[in-house]
């Protein structure tokens, strides 16, 4: 298979395509589907953006743009500088984080990861908008630096295509690795303004306009497009969830989303097959299962594309993927930039991960940074060693290996071949074909509710990462109208204020500001949607991923400065008057608490004294309907919750709240329902009108 997916598009054209008689029901329904479509293959032109650019394919970047686009950067800060058409864009962006040339090179990085949108389609479904968080690890020729911001892009379909219309990036901090980034400009931070408030943020596809065209497709065929939406939410759950097992050596439930015949491939080390060979690569690359004190194994995942073949009975995921690794008991940190390509089975009615690819692209001295070290791992040895060499075409240099993309480029057509020193690996599957699988036909009522299921993880999506944007700005009005109108909503390390209501009380005070000394973001990445079967609640665990800035770098304990933090979402969602909002938000965190940038941000932590973790900490303008020391063992450890007080370097207890999406295995701390419901039962979706999100099994089974 010389390329993964080249032939998805012609595959589903040969569905059997009888001309649909008039049927305005029929009509209305191909137009939704186009739609939910149209959000999806935005966001993708995005995350292609970001995985291009790790390749230094700054051609294929700039033909994601349309022949007149406008690429802006900043306008904010400091003057604003313009690029025109995708040949101008291609050379601003390739001199600014490519070194000034085409293509891959092991002593460069050109790290982009853009993500948490809120995007917006508009009613007629030919445009959108969408804003992002976007982070740029780059450098060459011995040089490193780390620069970020917000990305607001601008998007428009012409005969059938979407192209970037527009892109105006907002820096907003930048350094030197050897020193650690700072303000962007160097003083307070202009807010960017939103393209969305708290009723549209919710509503990624609003009301269509007008009366919907007359179809060509039948309702076999749009039956297939919606299957293929579902299954691209369930894979890309199973993506998430292994790296949040990964993330804290859940060996056994890492193993468990396995086939019995999957196969790790490992750049530059080689094969382990079997359930077996994954547990023995596991263990032979991170150690035994379980983090220990001052183990950090974060291993974020950003810019995934999801590809599911005709007949959903095989997936793709590719992506990039932020390791955030150390031991600081012994001082000793990393940072790991990889690309990796999985491969998915659908197998006794459940997703399974049939091939995972990982191929590292960088990997560094937390100290150094990459312009200074470079680590190539050598393979385990022993019991652990690979059980076979590294499959012939796939050998290559750490930071030259491109992993085959999911198809060709979406605006050219053109497949995507590397350039530089760039060489093309896993092309061509490690396992055997997969056969497709027949679909029972539904009626048009079904094929609306499941359509509406993937329309679900669109809205909770955007209402999250909205949520962040607010957050990041300092506007309460923003994220406390996220919450839905029974709702709760968590305030970090005091408890729970109930009621939308309560939460504006509690959290409104004065004006949003102009400028602010600092940010503290939150990227709420990762995904794993669980969306009850009539489309009107679900549950979402997500990463927090956060970075901070100020005008300084920072000292130990600076609330502004160049840091990383980290934290876990659990939170419920519902439908509520067409918009999705937030029904229980809650918050595990700090998993990292941050040292200053050169004493390695998380490498030489040590253990505060028990005084020092005795802090008070504000719930707003009124004390919490909730307090967390009532909820018990839920938040024993963390700051604010009952029992001894932990901080990183001690590792903080993880809670999950759904089991095992394959084997059902049920976690140490299992969470099930709401947080707050465990005191305040009233506050169950259940006894509101709504349905309780599935477990991550029945979701996986689907449909």
């Amino acid at each position: 298979m010389a390329r993964i997916l080249t032939t998805l598009g012609a595959a589903f054209a040969l569905l059997a395509a009888v001309p649909a008689q008039a049927d305005p029901a029929l009509d209305a329904f191909a137009r939704e589907v186009e739609r939910t479509e149209g959000v999806r293959q935005v966001k993708d032109l995005q995350r292609l953006l970001a995985q291009y650019a790790q390749f230094g394919l700054w051609n294929e970047v700039g033909a994601l743009f349309a022949p007149d686009a406008v690429f802006t950067f900043d306008g904010s800060v400091g003057p604003a500088q313009t690029a025109t058409g995708p040949q101008a864009i291609a050379a601003f962006l390739r001199a600014r984080y490519g070194g000034g040339y085409e293509g891959t090179s092991a002593r460069g990085l050109s790290t982009i990861m853009i993500d948490s949108p809120v995007a917006n389609l508009s009613p007629d479904g030919q445009s959108a908008k969408a804003r992002w968080g976007m982070m740029i690890f780059h450098g060459h020729a011995g040089e490193a630096r780390i620069e970020g911001g917000v990305l607001v892009a601008d998007y428009v379909r012409e005969r059938g295509v979407w192209t970037i219309g527009a892109a105006h990036y907002y820096p907003q901090f930048d350094g030197p690795y050897e020193r650690g980034w700072t303000n962007w400009g160097g003083g307070d931070l202009p807010q960017i303004p939103h393209h969305f408030d708290y009723r549209t943020a919710g509503i990624p596809l609003p009301p269509a306009a007008g009366t919907a065209p007359r179809t060509q497709a039948t309702l076999v065929q749009l039956q297939a497009r919606v299957a293929r939406m579902n299954d691209q939410d369930r894979v890309r759950g199973l993506q998430s969830a292994y790296g949040f097992y990964a993330d804290r050596k859940m060996w056994d439930d890492v193993v468990d989303l396995f086939a019995d015949d999957g196969v790790v491939e490992i750049g530059g080390q080689g094969l382990w097959r079997g359930k077996d060979g994954v547990r023995r690569w596991l263990e032979g690359s991170m150690g035994p299962a379980g983090l220990t004190h001052g183990q950090l194994n974060d291993q974020v995942q950003l810019d995934v594309t999801v590809e599911v073949a005709p007949g959903g009975a095989e997936a793709w995921a590719r992506g990039i993927e932020l390791g955030m690794l150390g031991e600081a008991d012994h001082e000793q940190g990393w940072w790991q930039v990889t690309a990796f390509l999985t491969r998915f089975v659908h197998e006794d009615g459940v997703w399974k991960i049939r091939e995972l690819r990982r191929f590292p692209m960088m990997k560094t001295d937390i100290f150094q940074g990459w312009g200074k070290s470079l680590i190539a791992d050598e393979a385990p040895a022993g019991r652990n060693a690979p059980g076979a060499g590294v499959p012939a075409g796939d050998d290559a240099a750490m930071g030259l290996a491109m992993p085959a993309f999911l198809g060709n480029h979406p605006v050219t057509g053109e497949p995507i071949e590397p350039d530089g020193d760039g060489v093309l690996v896993a092309a061509r599957p490690l396992t055997g074909a997969i056969a497709g699988e027949r679909a029972m036909p539904v009626d048009l009522a079904e094929a609306e509710r499941r359509l509406g299921l993937s329309k679900a993880f669109e809205g909770v999506s955007n209402v999250s990462a909205a949520y962040g944007f607010y957050i990041d700005d300092s506007i309460p009005q923003g994220f406390g109208s996220m919450i839905a109108a029974k709702g709760s909503k968590m305030t970090p390390f005091a408890g729970y204020h109930v009621t939308r209501e309560h939460v504006l009380s509690a959290r409104v005070a004065g004006e949003v500001p102009a400028t602010r000394p600092g940010i503290s973001y939150h990227w709420l990445t990762q995904p794993v949607i669980m969306v009850a079967d009539d489309g009107r609640s679900a549950g979402g665990r997500l990463r927090l991923f956060q970075m901070r800035t100020g005008k300084e770098t920072g000292e130990d304990g600076a609330f502004f400065g160049a840091s990383f933090w980290g934290g876990m979402y659990h939170n419920q969602y519902v439908l509520e008057d067409g918009t999705w909002r937030i029904w229980d938000l809650t918050l595990d965190e700090p998993y990292i608490v941050p040292v200053k940038w050169t004493d390695g941000v998380w490498a030489k932590a040590k253990d505060p004294a028990p005084a020092d973790m005795r802090r008070t900490f504000s719930s707003g303008n009124f004390p919490p309907d909730i307090p967390l020391a009532e909820l018990g063992p839920r938040f024993e450890h963390f700051w604010g919750g009952p029992g001894e007080t932990r901080q990183w370097p001690s590792i903080l207890p993880m809670w999950f709240m759904y089991r095992n999406p394959v084997s059902g295995r049920e976690p140490e701390l299992f969470q099930d329902g709401c947080v707050p419901c465990s005191v305040r039962p009233e506050l169950k979706l259940e006894n509101n009108g709504y349905q309780e999100p599935p477990d991550a099994p029945e979701m996986m089974r689907g449909p």
